[in-house]
């Protein structure tokens, strides 16, 4: 059984319903395309959105960090995660939905989904190195997080992404959701964007510690 859908629902409206559904340890699997905004419903901001993000009731960009929704599934033990981007890893995905299908258990696949919102410059049609910058520079990780691997004595938990080679604040730029920032609040604009990107930082160095120590 597959279900899917977006953050909106599963980070935010939805959520008690997915924890509840991956808490019960049934065999089911959950793709979750993280758009960081509610996109159906006008372009609202969730608990998926990102700092300094400009949204619907968050006009003067978000303050606050992401939610972690790997995280909260990953505390439970028995719960297969990943964290995906098909355009920055094809192989990584495919692996990814392969090992969630074979997992007997729940499992959660959070895919990054670039979203018309987003206005990316060139349109849509970059969506895919959309997604390879968004990983190149840090903003996104892939990663899996398989309960199988304790059983052979290894760490479950595999950071599939390399350290940042792309500046951050380039990527943010190529998006009007973040550049819109600077025309309208330049001040804190400034500040939000050196706030995500050290807390940007700060994930992968808890992930790469994660690597090696779980």
């Amino acid at each position: 059984v597959w279900i899917f859908g977006g953050d909106g629902w599963a980070y935010d409206i939805g959520f008690g319903g997915v924890d509840h559904v991956l808490a019960t340890g049934e065999d089911v699997n959950i793709m979750v395309f993280d758009t960081e905004v509610y996109s159906n419903t006008g372009g609202q901001a969730s608990k998926a959105s990102n700092i300094g993000q400009v949204a619907q009731f968050a006009a003067a960009g978000k303050a606050i960090q992401k939610k972690s929704l790997a995280d909260i599934a990953i505390s439970y033990g028995y719960i297969y995660v990943a964290q995906i981007a098909m355009g920055a890893d094809m192989n990584q995905t495919l692996k990814a939905i392969q090992e969630a299908e074979a997992y007997p258990g729940p499992s959660l696949i959070i895919g990054y989904a670039p979203c018309e919102m987003h206005s990316i410059k060139g349109g849509m049609q970059n969506c895919q190195k959309e997604m390879q910058r968004a990983v190149a520079c840090g903003y996104w990780n892939n990663f899996r997080y398989d309960p199988r691997l304790k059983a052979e004595g290894k760490n479950p938990f595999i950071l599939d992404s390399k350290a940042p080679t792309e500046s951050y604040r380039d990527f943010i730029m190529n998006e009007a959701r973040y550049s819109a920032l600077t025309r309208s609040f330049p001040q804190r604009a400034e500040e939000l964007f050196q706030k995500a990107e050290k807390t940007a930082e700060a994930r992968y160095e808890t992930l790469t510690e994660r690597a090696k120590s779980e």
